[in-house]
């Protein structure tokens, strides 16, 4: 049997090709700087791969690369990896988001520091020989309130140096359950408009996402405090730029620190360029030696378990199973992310218990990878591309989400059920999907039975049953040009409460909502989105 073959094309560090090739188990290759010409020359000999962030694996990479098996990502993101082309390939994609936590964290922390005390300013005003001390006085941050926006890991090492400092920590994180939060001595706030009003210093700690862009826009700032400052070292997106330009020119927003832009890097000409009162660094969260050394061994590790053991770790496109196994249950996979994506837009927030009840033939198979596949989805919004079907229980037991399982051995009105119940401190939902034949279907919502593909956008509301409701409906749907594809309706009794799911064509929009709202027969409604 031949020596598996690594290729390293970006710089890792010296202990992570160290040890990648400890024992001569792996042929290993470091060529850094390739472009993509040369890579595609070389990639079909490879088993392995490991990249940063300058080698782009994109789909013609990877159909060059016959013999790849996996492809290692040192760091978080995976932006530059072609995912799905590397799924539909077979090609197993790993990432490590754990190596840079301290290393992010602490440079958020030093950015917050340095627009408290003027510290980029006054230093250039003395190198050009000035000594103005008049005109740099800054704040302390003992005593005033720091808004932590996300509670992941980073979020949460801010928050124990912000107490360090004597600092008001407040959180606001939607996935972040209260027992959570009072264990890292943080006060959990439920909307993100109710505190921003409280903050004097503001950091950023999502992932970027439809819900998570533009998410301190000109209308939040607007309700800011006067003088707040703002640090961003997650993701450029976060903040609408126009409007973070406006607030720091009239003062409104007294100073900001960004690590990340919207465009990387910022083009010529860049508005927030030409301002005095913000600090920019080129995307440095991660740039330590320690996390540098941290993500390159971790990816080694990973790389090596992959090759040499057949084991899985950090994947973000399959679950740790054997070929065979994964065949065999790859549809249920499928349809239990997407019902976990379901439940998580449609529960309250600040879930605090999640149950997966397996119920029929199901549960002659191994429900283990089904499970995950459901934790996947229901923390997708929460996570972003940091949790994958691996590091998903993790992810939850950071959050104070206690998930469990259960099994019956015959369904009552189904061959196989896949039912999944959340509960919080709003109350609770669930969400049951099974097949006709090999077609998925939802056929539950808050044990109320209906029919509705597990896919695009579905929109589901309660109204009054009455005749000519579902007309009315119809009628304002196509007034504001959204086409329903298919509609099913539960009734509880005649005259009663009717259920009724959408699969529509587009997302409704606000005046839709608002129209449809105003009818006093429609009691509630939601909008959930299942992508492709």
């Amino acid at each position: 049997m031949s020596t598996p073959k690594v290729l390293v094309a970006d710089p890792i560090s010296e202990r992570g090709v160290a040890e990648l090739s400890e024992g001569k188990l792996l042929q290993v290759d470091v060529m850094t700087g390739l472009s993509e010409e040369a890579l595609l020359k070389i990639i079909g000999d490879y088993q392995g791969l490991v990249v940063r962030s300058q080698t782009k694996v994109n789909a013609r990479v990877l159909e060059a690369a016959t013999q790849l098996k996996v492809v290692g990502r040192a760091g978080v993101g995976v932006d530059n990896v072609d995912v799905d082309a590397a799924t539909k390939r077979g090609v197993i994609v790993m990432n490590t988001p754990g190596g840079n936590t301290i290393s992010t964290a602490e440079h958020a922390f030093s950015l917050m520091m340095a627009i408290s005390r003027n510290i980029a300013q006054a230093d250039a005003s003395v190198k050009s020989g000035k000594w103005d001390r008049k005109s740099f006085e800054g704040v302390e941050l003992n005593g005033k309130s720091l808004a932590i926006l996300g509670m992941g890991r980073i979020g949460t090492e801010v928050a124990s140096r912000a107490n360090a400092f004597g600092m008001r920590v407040l959180a606001y994180d939607p996935y972040l359950s209260a027992a959570r939060a009072k264990s890292l001595h943080v006060e959990l706030v439920e909307r993100l408009d109710e505190i921003i009003p409280q903050a004097d210093f503001i950091t950023m700690h999502m992932p970027l996402t439809p819900e998570t862009r533009h998410m301190l826009n000109a209308e939040r700032l607007a309700k800011a405090k006067k003088g707040v400052r703002i640090v961003n070292c997650a993701r450029g997106g976060l903040i609408d730029e126009v409007a973070l330009y406006e607030a720091l020119k009239t003062r409104h927003v007294a100073a900001a620190a960004l690590d990340v832009f919207e465009v990387e890097p910022p083009p010529a000409g860049f508005p927030l360029g030409e301002l005095s009162n913000i600090v920019f660094t080129p995307h440095l969260g991660a740039s330590t030696a320690e996390a540098q050394e941290s993500v390159g061994i971790e990816v080694a590790q990973q790389i090596r378990a992959a090759l040499l053991q057949g084991e899985i770790r950090n994947a973000v496109n399959m679950p740790s199973v054997d070929a065979k196994t994964l065949a065999q249950l790859s549809p249920y996979v499928t349809l239990s992310e997407k019902l976990g994506l379901f439940l998580s837009q449609v529960v309250t927030k600040r879930s605090n218990a999640l149950n997966v009840n397996f119920q029929g033939k199901i549960n002659e198979l191994n429900t283990k990878p089904v499970s995950r596949a459901v934790l996947l989805g229901f923390l997708r919004q929460a996570g972003g591309e940091e949790v994958n079907i691996v590091n998903a229980p993790g992810f939850a037991q950071h959050l104070g989400l206690k998930v469990s399982e259960s099994s019956e051995s015959v369904s009552p009105d189904f061959a196989e059920l896949i039912e999944l119940t959340a509960t919080g401190e709003g109350g609770w939902a669930s969400v049951a999907g099974t097949f006709f034949g090999s077609t998925p279907r939802i056929v539950k919502i808050n044990g109320r039975h209906v029919e509705a593909r597990p896919e695009g956008v579905l929109f589901i509301f309660e109204n009054r049953d009455r005749p000519g409701i579902v007309g009315e409906v119809g009628t304002l749907f196509g007034k504001h040009g959204v086409n329903i594809a298919s509609m099913s309706l539960s009734r509880n009794e005649v005259g009663g409460r009717v259920l009724t799911v959408l699969n529509l064509d587009s997302v409704p929009g606000p005046a839709l909502v608002e129209e449809l709202l105003s009818n006093p027969d429609i009691y509630t409604c939601q909008t959930v989105n299942l992508g492709r």
